[in-house]
């Protein structure tokens, strides 16, 4: 399906103030933190955040899609082959779903519609 972009990237993060410490000292990346278990991240060429977790990081990266119409595109990945890992579900600014590949790699689709 057309105009479903990577948007966003997501990754894992024990310590949300040393990540936000590091990647801003390092790379220049600003910050807006969203509640206490989470923090979004631009300035960085691809906006993308950091969500906190108490468990071991084994693969810390969600890439996420942007779609207009999430059940049209989550109907569609079923078809050509994909798993739903994580039904539709709201966020702050939207609403999103989160899918395996036929390889097992997780990714998210999400919409603001």
């Amino acid at each position: 399906m057309k105009n479903t972009q990577i948007n966003y990237v997501e990754f894992k993060a024990n310590d949300l103030e040393a990540i936000k410490r590091f990647y801003n000292q390092t790379f220049g990346w600003s910050f807006t933190d969203y509640g206490p278990t989470y923090t979004a991240f631009s300035e960085s060429g691809l906006e993308g955040g950091f969500e906190k977790t108490e468990d071991p990081i084994v693969n810390g990266v969600l890439v996420v899609l942007y779609h207009e119409n999430l059940e049209d595109i989550q109907n569609h990945v079923l078809k050509t082959g994909g798993k739903i890992s994580k039904e539709i579900f709201s966020f702050p600014g939207g609403r999103r779903f989160h899918f395996l590949d036929p390889s097992g790699n997780e990714l998210a689709i999400w919409s603001d519609k």
